[in-house]
């Protein structure tokens, strides 16, 4: 049994690596595509946008684990029963449940493997091609250094440190740097918030000034102040980080600051529902691969088993998408948004497979 088991879980994972390359391959192709529009600007060139392709796939790789694992599972044993050996196992006393259980334990494997790397290498990779293509979009003086929630930037004899950022164009702790061309102390400025225009004005609200002098330093205060040029609304999104770039544990600070400053952490809370999640839609979809090989689909040919999990597999893939972005737009429950998916799909999957084990 053991050799079976190490049979039936090899042509899985050979299907399952098969699949999961071409679809990053063509995935990867679309989001080169998609920076071509970027090279140009600033530092920005082809090798940055090949380089943030690169750095970026395990992360691709990662999110399409479950249509790899309904299509490899629809390949391997759908090539396993046109070859006659599915039959011939359940000949020998071996029963489909069994040949299932093979299939699981393997995608199991892949499971633990690719969370794995979700929590070490996936994330440092996906934050060092943001930091380099920010670093290559928008050069000022000196790189541009980003932070969990922010970054620390220069403007001219200034330095800048933007403890949060948010989509909106607001900006929340603003700490201002400024020195004489000897690299001493000039003043210290704070402000509570800034609102960002796309002309790269920044208006502060709630500003604290420390403004040094002869040893000594005096402090004004100011509802408002607007500082010169400096970023857009535009250019800060592209320097935020996304949610889904951080680790489970960096999520987990980012949700329980956000929460404790009564700001919305729903953006963050999807994104660590949905990488939970993840490893359970993956099992869902082998579930649901099995129902296209067994019971009454015995007779179909690969060639349509193959087609109609493709189908099937890339509608499922961008309806979770859609439902992701329909529950931010509505501002439904990320728990639920993010089990969605994983509830209907195994509710499909074992709907399916309901006749297969009752023969």
């Amino acid at each position: 049994m053991k050799l079976l088991d190490i049979y039936v879980g090899s042509r899985f994972l050979k299907c399952f690596l098969l699949v999961i390359l071409i679809l990053a391959v063509f995935f990867s192709l679309i989001e080169l595509l998609s920076q071509l529009d970027d090279v140009g600007k600033g530092a920005y060139r082809l090798g940055n946008a090949l380089l943030f392709v690169i750095f970026t796939l395990p992360k691709c790789l990662y999110d399409l684990m479950p249509i790899s694992a309904l299509l490899g599972g629809t390949i391997a044993l759908g090539l396993l029963a046109d070859h006659g050996e599915l039959l011939a196992m359940q000949a020998a006393g071996i029963s489909v449940p069994r040949i299932c259980v093979a299939v699981l334990a393997t995608v199991m494997m892949i499971v633990i493997t690719f969370a794995i790397t979700a929590e070490t290498i996936i994330p440092s990779m996906e934050q060092g091609a943001r930091r380099s293509r920010a670093q290559a979009l928008y050069v000022y003086g000196t790189a541009l250094n980003l932070t969990r929630q922010g970054f620390w930037a220069r403007k001219q004899n200034s330095y800048i440190h933007v403890h949060k950022m948010f989509s909106e164009g607001v900006a929340a702790g603003v700490d201002i740097f400024e020195f004489d061309t000897q690299g001493r102390l000039k003043s210290f400025t704070h402000a509570l918030s800034a609102n960002i225009r796309n002309n790269k004005q920044w208006t502060m609200n709630g500003v604290t000034q420390k403004i040094y002098r002869d040893h000594s330093f005096t402090i004004e205060k100011a509802a408002t102040w607007t500082m010169g040029s400096f970023l857009s609304s535009d250019q800060v999104v592209v320097l935020k980080l996304p949610p889904y770039s951080l680790s489970t544990p960096d999520l987990l600070d980012c949700i329980k600051a956000l929460q404790a400053s009564g700001q919305n952490a729903d953006q963050y809370l999807l994104a660590l529902w949905r990488k939970l999640s993840l490893p359970l839609t993956t099992g869902a979809m082998t579930f649901f691969s099995l129902s296209f090989v067994f019971g009454s689909n015995r007779r179909i040919s690969a060639g349509r088993r193959i087609t109609v999990a493709s189908f099937i597999g890339f509608a499922l893939h961008f309806a979770d998408q859609m439902v992701m972005h329909t529950g931010l737009l509505l501002n439904l429950n990320p728990f639920i948004t993010a089990m969605t998916p994983v509830v209907f799909i195994s509710g499909l999957a074992f709907w399916r497979l309901r006749i297969l084990f009752r023969e």
